[in-house]
């Protein structure tokens, strides 16, 4: 199983006392839902490698304490820490909601203006501590688009579109760099004409 088939839960961040626990932090909108989990993939070495889980208890919200079978001391759990946490695509529920969606399946939708209309292709997405971001490929720049309900409206699954309503001058701010850099160019250029003169 490669990562394309997988979604990323979350990711190790340190140990937790001395017998093999780890603190598992999890990307999710509701870490109570992942309670009864079973087994994980942890990405080691660039390997996606199963990990049987003893027990799991979430704390704090979006962390959860975590023994793994065969992870029994500090110096095996060490190893560990820093590594993404990963389940099977084929375990997420599905969402009927237009209003919703899981950022690994709007990568390579149509991102919709409700005045501009086709803009340009979703890129990614970036999972931000203070606000997540959809990276649209527009113009041959990438235009970071912040995940909110006034900006984001709805998603077209059929026809993998996504309908947003971007503030006033989003574009502009990514475009301005180009103008500015002609704008400079064309100065210098007159500056150097002169100085030839």
């Amino acid at each position: 199983m490669t990562k394309d088939d997988c979604y990323q839960l979350g990711h190790i961040t340190k140990t937790h006392g001395v017998s093999g626990e780890l603190v598992l932090f999890l990307d999710v909108d509701n870490a109570a839902e992942y309670a009864d989990l079973e087994s994980v993939l942890l990405e080691v070495k660039g390997d996606l490698i199963p990990y049987f889980i003893e027990s799991i208890a979430i704390v704090k919200g979006s962390r959860a304490i975590v023994a793994f079978e065969d992870v029994n001391t500090i110096e095996q759990a060490e190893r560990l820490i820093n590594c993404g946490a990963f389940l099977p695509l084929d375990e997420l529920e599905p969402i009927t909601d237009e209003t919703r969606f899981y950022f690994h399946e709007i990568v390579g939708y149509q991102v919709v203006d409700a005045e501009s209309g086709e803009l340009g292709t979703v890129r990614g997405v970036y999972a931000m501590n203070a606000q997540d971001l959809i990276a649209m490929d527009y113009l041959g720049k990438e235009v970071l688009i912040p995940i909110n309900s006034d900006i984001v409206r709805t998603v077209d699954r059929a026809s993998q579109k996504l309908n947003v309503v971007l503030p006033d001058g989003l574009l502009e701010i990514y475009m301005e760099d180009d103008s500015k850099t002609d704008e400079n160019a064309e100065v210098n250029g007159d500056a150097d004409n002169t100085d030839e003169d």
